[in-house]
C-alpha cells in the first residue's frame, strides 16, 4: 500500500494525521522541503501544477519526466532516498487549453495525464471544472465528471502499460476548486461548499467512473476538493472558521463513502487553524505561494544585510533586478495588480498572492541570487546585523540550530512554513 493510502487510512481510523502537499517548482523551496523530510525521516509530497509542468514544458520548461529527474537530483544532494519522494500533479485537465474547443483541449489533457503517469507521478488531481471555448457558460456536474473519468481511464491504461514499480495512482476529484494562486476578488467571506453539492459531486463522479468500467479504481479516489472557507488575496487572509465547516466535517465522518477532503489555498493560515482543518477531515493541505512568499522575505532580508555590509557597486541589488524583470515581462502580474503605479509597485514585491514567484527562475534573477549569497558568505554576517534583519534566524543561530551561512538562513525561513504544516499533519520530532 502506498504511503498516501496508509496515511489517509490512519486518519479514517481516528488518528489526527494528514498530508501536506508542497506545490512549487522553485529550487530553494524544493530543497527546504526535501531537507525537512530528510531530517524527519519521513516522505514528502511535492506537486507540480499543470501550468508549471506539462508535455510541452509548461512555464518551467520541464516536462513531467524532467521534473521528476530534477526533484530526485535535488533529493540526492540532501541525502533523501528516492522512495521518500512522492510526486503529484495538480489541476490536471484542460486548464491550459481553455481557449480551444473542448475536443481539442481534452486531447491535450489526455496527453498531459499520460505524461504524468508515465513519469511515475502517484497523486493525480483530476480537474475538469473549467469551461473550454465551445462549452456553455456553466458546465454541468455530469460533464465535469465524465471528463474526469475519461482522464482517469487514460491514467489507468498508462499505468497498466508502463514499467513503473511504484504504487498505482491515487486520485482527487472535485468541482469547487479555488482559483490557483489565491486571487479571490472582493468578497468579505469565502462561501463554504454546501453539503448537498459535495454529495452530488461524489455521486456523479462515481456514476461516471462506473460508466467507464472504473469501479475497481474507485477505492483509489481518496479525496474531494471542497472549499472550507479559507483563501487569501493580495493583502487579506480568510481564516478558517470551524463552525462554518461543521456540516462538511460531519459529512466526511458519516456519508462520503470513505473519501476525505483536500483543501487548496491554505497558505498563511495559522498552525492552529491547519491542525483544526486536519481534525475536521481536510486531510490533504495544499501550500504554494506562502512558501515562495517566505523565500522572497528571506531574499529581501539578506539583500538589506548586503546593503549594510557592502558598498553599492558590489551589491547584487536583487530587489531591483526583480522589479526590472517584472516590468519587462508583465504578463504574470498585470491583470491581477490594479490601481495606481505606486500601488502596483507595492503589490509586485509584497502581495500575498506572490506573483513574483513566476520570475525567480529567470537567468538574471538566478545570477543576482547567486551573487547575493556569495557576497554574504564572503563578507560574513555579524550577529547584531543578523538580529536586526532576520531575528528568527538569529534566535536559531543562538540555539545552535543554524549556521550563519546565507543559504542556510534562506532555507530556514522557508522551512519554518513547511514545519508548521508538518506539525499540523501530525508529524513529530524524530
Amino acid at each position: 500500500m502506498s504511503w498516501i493510502l496508509q496515511q489517509l487510512a490512519a486518519h479514517r481510523a481516528g488518528q489526527a494525521l494528514g498530508i501536506y502537499s508542497v506545490c512549487s517548482a522553485n529550487d530553494q523551496v524544493l530543497l527546504a522541503a526535501l531537507k525537512h523530510a530528510q531530517r524527519q525521516g519521513s516522505p514528502v509530497l511535492i506537486e507540480a501544477t499543470s501550468n508549471q509542468v506539462d508535455q510541452f514544458g509548461g512555464y518551467t520548461g520541464m516536462r513531467p519526466q524532467e521534473f521528476r529527474a530534477h526533484v530526485l537530483a535535488l533529493a540526492a544532494t540532501v541525502g533523501l532516498a528516492p522512495e521518500q519522494v512522492i510526486l503529484g500533479g495538480d489541476h490536471l485537465g484542460p486548464n491550459a487549453w481553455q481557449h480551444l474547443p473542448a475536443a481539442e483541449a481534452m486531447g491535450h489533457a489526455r496527453d498531459l495525464i499520460k505524461a504524468y503517469v508515465d513519469a511515475g507521478f502517484e497523486k493525480i488531481h483530476l480537474d475538469c471544472s473549467m469551461r473550454c471555448a465551445d462549452d456553455p457558460a456553466v458546465l454541468s456536474d455530469e460533464v465535469i465528471a465524465a471528463r474526469s473519468a475519461e482522464l482517469c481511464q487514460v491514467a489507468e491504461q498508462a499505468y497498466a502499460r508502463g514499467s513503473q514499480t511504484g504504487p498505482a495512482p491515487v486520485y482527487v476529484i472535485g468541482t469547487e476548486v479555488p482559483v490557483p494562486g489565491g486571487e479571490v476578488g472582493e468578497p468579505d467571506v469565502i462561501a463554504v461548499t454546501r453539503v448537498a453539492a459535495a454529495q452530488r459531486t461524489v455521486a456523479v463522479h462515481r456514476e461516471a467512473f462506473e460508466a467507464r468500467a472504473l469501479s475497481k479504481t474507485w477505492p483509489r479516489v481518496v479525496a474531494l476538493v471542497v472549499q472550507p472557507g479559507v483563501d487569501f488575496d493580495h493583502s487579506r487572509i480568510f481564516h478558517y472558521q470551524p463552525e462554518a465547516a461543521r456540516e462538511l466535517a460531519q459529512l466526511a465522518e458519516q456519508g462520503l463513502g470513505g473519501l476525505l477532503f483536500e483543501a487548496h489555498s491554505t497558505d498563511y493560515q495559522t498552525e492552529a487553524a491547519l491542525s483544526q482543518l486536519v481534525r475536521d477531515h481536510f486531510a490533504i493541505l495544499k501550500v504554494g505561494p506562502a512558501l515562495t512568499f517566505a523565500l522572497r522575505e528571506a531574499l529581501f532580508a539578506l539583500s538589506a544585510i548586503e546593503r549594510v555590509l557592502l558598498p553599492p557597486e558590489q551589491c547584487a541589488n536583487l530587489p531591483g533586478v526583480l522589479e526590472s524583470c517584472m516590468l519587462a515581462s508583465p504578463k504574470h502580474w498585470q491583470k491581477y495588480y490594479t490601481g495606481e503605479p505606486a500601488q502596483q509597485a507595492l503589490l509586485r514585491q509584497y502581495s500575498l498572492s506572490d506573483r513574483c514567484r513566476y520570475y525567480w527562475g529567470l537567468p538574471q534573477l538566478r545570477a543576482a541570487q547567486a551573487t547575493l549569497l556569495a557576497n554574504l558568505d564572503a563578507s560574513g554576517i555579524p550577529l547584531p546585523v543578523l538580529s536586526q534583519f532576520m531575528p528568527l534566524q538569529y534566535e536559531a543561530v543562538l540555539r545552535g540550530e543554524l549556521p550563519v551561512q546565507a543559504q542556510a538562513l534562506l532555507q530556514h525561513q522557508v522551512e519554518r512554513v513547511i514545519a508548521s504544516y508538518a506539525r499540523a499533519c501530525g508529524e513529530r520530532k524524530p
